[in-house]
């Protein structure tokens, strides 16, 4: 079996939980940021089928699909900025890892709308005017108005969309991949033109001023969220290192300093994108949860040494600047429905679960902690959690478990009940490695805890 410590505070009478939700709930922010996506979709084809012209002719049906799938491109282009302008909602109550998701199964439905678009479109055209399609592809490129920028556009995007398949992301530089994914930006621009000038459906003023109207908005929540916000809170709180711990061999702690750092108001779960402006570093900002309650002028986040950048932070030297942007996540007390909570972390997950570990709330005996590791020297922060376990009354149990050993995996739904009691009718937050989470998931859902009790959050995007 794999070896357990166990660190038990105080059992007691369970009461009340301060916070804690009750009776009738409201549909998840998730569901209802879908619902307002796909009423959106719907108002997209109703304006096409309103304003369409009659349909006459093979020609005319590829004119009119291509239409459609343009416009319902268009609408998704503009979510594919929404999605990642860094909405506090969403990023609050949705969650980063989710909208990323939706952001890039959005993309692969863009690009193949695009191609569809294009196809049927120029083809149509072609058709109807009983012309050669390539040469007449070329003429309608370089003749029509905004068609030639929408052209490049369209490229830029398509060319974002190869780089962004998960077979090409694995072998291109992340910086690589950041700046081509910028050029988005610049797509879309040099394509909206030729949605107005030469959409069937964008002739009357509502149709344009709608058009206008999402378009703008979601220039304004990338401007102010991703651009304005950042600038002044860096500006304001004037981050910098304050030292570097070793906390296990390749492991650190990086406490960061800065001025009223309460009006960030992080909440223990969340995390920052940072990025320390010194040689190696400065081009890549990297998600790492907070892995200490927040104070008013100190952070702290533990990251193990996984790659360059992560290799890199053992060497900061105090004093250097950083730039972080967040608060993000939404693996919060927010999502606590129930008054027993497990903590479920593997390896350097731990982080963003230390800190729940401490605040979320629980009377004494309903809050455990388990903790997988791949030996003793990985269980980073433990001598910290033992403390809080003792403060609050709550279990710590810390379960090593040596990979290649034939041992029963410690993430079965018998494993896993024998650490808690109940284990059904408890709320799990769950954080770790990709493969240790689908075990975890797999095991918590075969205990019998209901996928909506199961809290989660992941940076492998």
């Amino acid at each position: 079996m794999a070896a357990i410590h166990d660190g038990a505070g105080a059992r007691s009478r369970p009461g009340p939980v301060p916070g804690q939700r009750s009776g009738a709930s409201l549909p998840e922010p998730a569901v209802l940021v879908q619902v307002v996506l796909w009423a959106g979709l719907i108002g997209v084809l109703a304006l096409w089928w309103f304003t369409a012209h009659a349909v006459v002719g093979v020609a005319g049906w590829m004119i009119g699909a291509g239409d459609i799938f343009g416009m319902v491109a268009g609408y998704t282009c503009a979510l594919l900025v929404l999605l990642m302008a860094r909405i506090p909602f969403l990023e609050h109550m949705v969650g980063s890892d989710r909208v990323a998701r939706w952001h890039a199964k959005a993309g692969r439905y863009t690009i193949s709308l695009l191609v569809f678009h294009v196809v049927f479109e120029y083809w149509g055209s072609a058709l109807e005017r009983q012309a050669p399609v390539l040469s007449f592809s070329w003429q309608m490129t370089m003749i029509f108005p905004y068609l030639l920028p929408a052209a490049i556009g369209g490229l830029l995007l398509f060319a974002v969309g190869v780089v962004s398949a998960s077979v090409v992301r694995r072998r291109v530089l992340y910086e690589v991949w950041y700046f081509l994914h910028l050029t988005t930006y610049v797509a879309l621009f040099l394509t909206f033109g030729h949605q107005l000038a030469l959409g069937a459906s964008f002739t009357g003023t509502f149709a344009r001023a709608c058009w206008f109207a999402l378009y703008l908005s979601a220039a304004a929540a990338v401007l102010y969220y991703r651009v304005f916000t950042p600038i002044r809170r860096n500006l304001r709180h004037r981050l910098r290192v304050e030292s570097v711990t070793t906390e296990a061999p390749g492991t650190y702690s990086v406490l960061v300093r800065g001025s009223r750092l309460d009006e960030l108001a992080p909440r223990p779960g969340q995390f920052f994108r940072w990025r320390f402006l010194t040689k190696g570093l400065r081009l890549s900002a990297n998600p790492y949860s907070l892995s200490g309650a927040p104070g008013p002028d100190l952070l702290r986040i533990t990251v193990k040494q996984s790659g360059d950048h992560s290799a890199r932070l053992a060497h900061l030297r105090p004093g250097t600047r950083v730039w972080a942007e967040g608060p993000y996540g939404a693996l919060t007390a927010a999502r606590q429905r129930r008054g027993k909570v497990l903590l479920l972390a593997g390896g350097v997950g731990i982080t963003p679960l230390r800190t729940l570990f401490e605040t979320l709330p629980a009377a004494p005996g309903d809050l455990t902690m388990v903790y997988l590791a791949r030996s003793e020297s990985d269980l980073v922060l433990r001598a910290e959690l033992e403390a809080v376990a003792a403060r609050r009354g709550g279990r710590l149990r810390c379960v090593v478990d040596v990979p290649g050993e034939n041992r029963p995996s410690p993430l079965t739904a018998s494993a896993l009940s024998a650490h808690v009691d109940d284990l059904a009718v408890h709320d799990v937050y769950l954080c770790g490695p990709p493969g240790m989470m689908e075990a975890a998931w797999d095991g918590l859902r075969t205990a019998g805890v209901p996928a909506r009790h199961i809290h989660h959050e992941s940076f492998t995007l």
